[in-house]
Parts: structure tokens; C-alpha cells; sequence
């Protein structure tokens, strides 16, 4: 069973964005790998979307400073992990559902079917594999015309 400090650290983690998409949180994309807790000392594991990821930083400093402020936090410590690997298998239908209403953006799972248009629900085509950041590509859709990007990994 978890401790009460350990539910309140673990909704710390959860109430950190991601820098790209204000209200959806790292949790929800699938970053969060590992969450120890002793004592004062809370030991968090994240994995990144990809390792060049220039957000890393600023996420961590995030977690650090949110965590930090939970009562009963003495010490925070924060690790990218080099594994498992991400994937966007790891984000939940809350964080899909937000990246398509909120941002235009969809998932494209690696070797399955294009993604939907988070518009219209029609098929996409990929337009190019580099986005604007390596975790993104850009589609268009064929029903709407609407480019979107696409979270992929």
C-alpha cells in the first residue's frame, strides 16, 4: 500500500506539463518510469521522448521544484533513464484526447496506420518525417486538408 507521501509525490509528478503542451502532463505522456520514496528522499525516473530532447532540463528542474515543495520532501532526485525506450504506446487517452482538441496533434503509432485528423477523424498523409522536433512528424488530412502534426515515436 502507498504511503500518504507517496500519493501526494506521485500527484506532484502528475501536475507537471509538458513544456510543449501546457495541461497535459508528463504523466500522461508516458515519461514517468519509476517513483521511490524514503524516508524525505523521493528518487524519480523519467524517460525521455527522445534523448536529444532540448525540454529535458527544464522538466526536470520542474519536477524537482514542484516534488520539492510537498510537505515531507527533505531531497529530490530526478534521472533520465536510458530505458525502456519511449514510445507512444506509453501515452494515456487523456493526453491523445488533449493533443488532438487543444494542439491539432495527433499519435502516429510506428509501423501502424496513418493517424487520424484530430479535426474531422479523416485519414492523414505524411507530408514529411521531420516536424518540428524530432518527436513530431507533419501529416495533412485528405478529407479536411488540414496539416497536423503528428507525436511519434
Amino acid at each position: 500500500m502507498s504511503s500518504t507521501l507517496e500519493v501526494e509525490v506521485r500527484a506532484a509528478v502528475a501536475a507537471v506539463d509538458d513544456p510543449e503542451y501546457p495541461g497535459v502532463s508528463i504523466v500522461d505522456l508516458g515519461l514517468l518510469e519509476s517513483l521511490g520514496v524514503s524516508g524525505g528522499r523521493v528518487e524519480v525516473g523519467l524517460i525521455p521522448t527522445f534523448s536529444g530532447c532540448p525540454a529535458l532540463a527544464m522538466i526536470a528542474d520542474e519536477v524537482r521544484e514542484t516534488v520539492g515543495a510537498v510537505d515531507g520532501v527533505a531531497e529530490v532526485e530526478v534521472t533520465w533513464l536510458p530505458g525502456p525506450v519511449w514510445s507512444v504506446e506509453r501515452v494515456s487517452a487523456r493526453a491523445r484526447e488533449r493533443l488532438a482538441s487543444d494542439f491539432t496533434v495527433a499519435v502516429a503509432v510506428h509501423l501502424g496506420p496513418p493517424p487520424a485528423c484530430p479535426l474531422c477523424g479523416g485519414r492523414t498523409s505524411e507530408l514529411s518525417a521531420f516536424g518540428p522536433s524530432r518527436c513530431r512528424s507533419v501529416h495533412r488530412c485528405t478529407s479536411c486538408g488540414e496539416v497536423v502534426e503528428a507525436l511519434r515515436g
